[in-house]
């Protein structure tokens, strides 16, 4: 401190620490945000309850609805969001809608253990072995394989906008 500054000059230069006020939640959820997710919920779980009425899986077999519904959500999930994060432009509510609405209640991992509890209820043990390693490896082998068809269509789209002189992050919809 040098000899000819005051306290209020030698307070004003010394870093403060004082924490962050803490807003209430509800506050910082945004209304349009929750809407996204609350319609991609209805139209998600809407889609997997039809699915589960169209393809219905007998007592004591394998639940291949519930099987296709959860592998083929991992896909979309993954791929949604190579797209969203890396190739579209920044968007406020198709991640909301999409992967936290749509695709979290279109899968159901819940069902996916009521149906393994059945299967072990009833004495079919192999067949509820399956399930769970099957679903949990098919779903993992979904995941990597919408991943790197994500991937994939990023770099096409780079090597494309290099090619013709348009280095651009966006689409065509984005000038």
């Amino acid at each position: 401190m040098r000899a000819n500054e005051s306290g209020s000059e030698r307070e004003s230069r010394e870093p403060t620490c004082t924490a962050p006020s803490r807003e209430p939640f509800r506050s910082r959820l945004r209304k349009g945000v929750l809407a996204a997710v609350a319609l991609g919920g209805v139209l998600g779980g809407s889609a997997r309850y039809v699915l589960g009425l169209t393809f219905p899986t007998p007592p004591g077999t394998f639940p291949v609805t519930t099987f296709a519904v959860n592998v083929s959500g991992a896909f979309l999930l993954a791929l949604l969001l190579v797209y969203v994060l890396e190739i579209w432009p920044p968007t406020r509510y198709v991640r909301p809608f999409a992967a936290v609405g749509f695709l979290g209640s279109f899968t159901t991992f819940s069902t996916w253990m009521v149906d393994t509890h059945h299967l072990l209820g009833h004495g079919h043990y192999t067949v509820a072995a399956f399930n769970v390693f099957g679903s949990l490896f098919a779903g993992l082998a979904a995941t990597s394989l919408g991943l790197a068809i994500g991937r994939m269509a990023l770099a096409r789209r780079v090597r494309l906008a290099a090619r013709h002189g348009r280095a651009r992050r966006y689409g065509w919809w984005v000038r």
